[in-house]
C-alpha cells in the first residue's frame, strides 16, 4: 500500500513539475536561411539520442567519428565522415541539398528523410550543433516516425563533458531515453 501511494505521489509530482518547469526546446536553424559558412569545417560526434534503441544502434560499434562539411555547389553540402570501428577506419560521404521552400536538408538517396539543424544553445555550447534525422512512419497505420534521432556535434574533440550531460538530460525530458556516447579511446582516423 505504501509503495502504491509513493508511486502515485511521484507520478503526480512529476506531472506538476513538468507543468511548472517544462522541457526546454532547441532553436531550429532553418537550412534555407542559415549562414552555411558558419557550419563548414570539422565537427566531432559526441552523442546520439532517440526514443528507441534501434534508431541509434549503428553508433554502438563506433569508437569515434569526425566529419568535415564542405560546400560543393549552389545549395549543396558534402559531409565526409571519418569513423573508427575497432582498429579500422571507414570514410563515407553524404550529399545534402537545400531548397528555398523547406527548412530542412535533403540527403541524396533518401528523399523521405528530413534533416534538421538545431542550435547548440540547447546544451549551453556555442560551438555545437544538433542534427536531427526524421523519417515518416513505414505505413499509414503507424503512429510513430520510423526514424527520429538527434545527434550532438562539437567543433572540438574534447568538449566539456557537461555539454553531453546537458544534451542527455534535455533529451530525457522529451522521453528520448535511448542514448549512445562514443568512447573515444582510440586515435581519430585521418
Amino acid at each position: 500500500m505504501l509503495k502504491e501511494a509513493v508511486s502515485y505521489f511521484l507520478y503526480f509530482y512529476s506531472l506538476l513539475y513538468q507543468a511548472i518547469v517544462p522541457c526546454s526546446v532547441p532553436e531550429l536553424f532553418p537550412a534555407n536561411t542559415v549562414d552555411r559558412q558558419k557550419f563548414l569545417g570539422k565537427w566531432y560526434f559526441k552523442a546520439a539520442v532517440s526514443h528507441r534503441e534501434a534508431d541509434i544502434q549503428r553508433f554502438k560499434a563506433l569508437d569515434n567519428i569526425w566529419f568535415t562539411m564542405e560546400e560543393t555547389g549552389n545549395d549543396t553540402l558534402l559531409l565526409t565522415g571519418h569513423m573508427r570501428i575497432g582498429d579500422n577506419c571507414i570514410k563515407q560521404t553524404w550529399t545534402y541539398s537545400m531548397h528555398p521552400e523547406t527548412d530542412d536538408l535533403k540527403v541524396e538517396g533518401r528523399p523521405e528523410r528530413r534533416n534538421l539543424l538545431w542550435s547548440g544553445k540547447w546544451v549551453n555550447c556555442s560551438e555545437c550543433i544538433i542534427f536531427q534525422e526524421v523519417e515518416p512512419p513505414l505505413s499509414k497505420t503507424d503512429t510513430e516516425d520510423s526514424l527520429n534521432r538527434y545527434m550532438l556535434y562539437a567543433r572540438q574533440s574534447d568538449v566539456d563533458p557537461e555539454v553531453v550531460t546537458v544534451f542527455l538530460k534535455n533529451a530525457a525530458c522529451h522521453k528520448m531515453l535511448a542514448s549512445i556516447r562514443p568512447p573515444q579511446e582510440k586515435e581519430f582516423c585521418t
